[in-house]
């Protein structure tokens, strides 16, 4: 069935939504509609965003020693994975890699700590870092740093995090066959916590954990539902050592389908082609910045990414170009 994407956009421009229904069938459209689908979404994407994308530079600032279990995650506790594994960085490292974030030419640091959730004297010590990094660069700084409390929530924005972090990662319905230990409510209670705070929300999901398309739908529109200022689009890079070590459910053209998809449901917000693009999209990375409009830059938190050269060539070839200031929380673009 041929679907007429291109007036799907047009809807969503004039202010409409789209379906579930028709959420769903964009994952399930023949490969032969993906130009197609792909040149509708990016209509989307240009009339809020521009040809901007947004760089974003991930520290990881505690790496390892979680408790939790989740399946995908090389840092979890029933990871076997050989990876590197360190406590909570001083404030003279994290200030150092805000320093090359800035050489970078990036206009978010994402902090990112390990763990169910910061003890009160780590929030102390991030603090103090962020602080100096605020003082220090002009950089937007975003953390992530597991569940919080609304006091924690309280003390990070005071003390200069702009954004927070936490991934609702797949649907309710398929959270239990990812992690016991803890909640899909949880989660979302974490993204509540940093709105009330003031923080900017950012939350996204991981294709390719075994969920169905329903399950992609059903996330892509609870994150809708909470309003998130950007949504990160990971793909599971299958980490040996993991439980989901033998998984290899994606492509690049599902990959695509499933950006397009969130731009649809998610029409103004920053969409950040996140960990597993190289590996999941492979040769066909620079089509994903027709639907997403942000990336990171560089290695991720336990597994490396492309050089930032290739990402730049690879923004300048599109004709895109670096968006290298920072951008207000919930600011919105609009082309003419």
């Amino acid at each position: 069935m041929e679907h007429d994407w291109r007036a799907l956009a047009d809807r969503v421009l004039a202010g409409g939504w789209v379906s579930k229904a028709e959420a769903l069938a964009m994952l399930r459209a023949d490969d032969d509609e993906l130009l197609d689908l792909l040149a509708a979404a990016f209509a989307i994407r240009r009339a809020h965003w521009g040809r901007d994308v947004h760089l974003h530079l991930l520290m990881n600032a505690q790496s390892g020693l979680c408790p939790e279990d989740c399946n995908y995650c090389s840092q979890s506790s029933v990871s076997a994975a050989g990876i590197e594994k360190y406590p909570q960085r001083d404030t003279a490292t994290i200030l150092e890699g805000a320093r090359r974030a800035e050489e970078l030419g990036v206009s978010t640091y994402c902090i990112v700590m390990s763990g169910r959730g910061p003890s009160d004297r780590a929030v102390d010590r991030m603090c103090e870092a962020v602080r100096r990094v605020k003082a220090e660069t002009g950089l937007k700084v975003c953390g992530c740093f597991g569940l919080l409390t609304d006091d924690q929530a309280a003390r990070l924005k005071a003390a200069g995090v702009d954004r927070y972090n936490h991934n609702l990662n797949t649907s309710e319905r398929h959270t239990p066959q990812v992690v016991t230990t803890h909640g899909y409510q949880d989660r979302v209670g974490t993204v509540e916590a940093a709105k009330r705070a003031g923080m900017s929300p950012c939350s996204g999901l991981i294709a390719g954990m075994g969920e169905t398309d329903e399950d992609l739908v059903d996330v892509a529109f609870a994150l809708r539902a909470l309003d998130v200022d950007s949504i990160p689009v990971n793909f599971l890079h299958s980490i040996p050592g993991t439980p989901l070590e033998e998984r290899h459910d994606l492509d690049p053209n599902r990959c695509l389908k499933v950006l397009a998809m969130v731009r649809f449901v998610n029409p103004e917000k920053e969409i950040r082609v996140a960990g597993g693009r190289e590996v999941n999209l492979r040769s066909l990375q620079p089509l994903a910045l027709y639907a997403a409009n942000s990336i990171f830059l560089g290695d991720y938190l336990t597994t490396k990414g492309q050089v930032a050269e290739e990402d730049r060539q690879m923004i300048e070839d599109l004709g895109f170009r670096v968006e290298s200031r920072p951008v207000p929380v919930q600011e919105k673009k609009v082309v003419a």
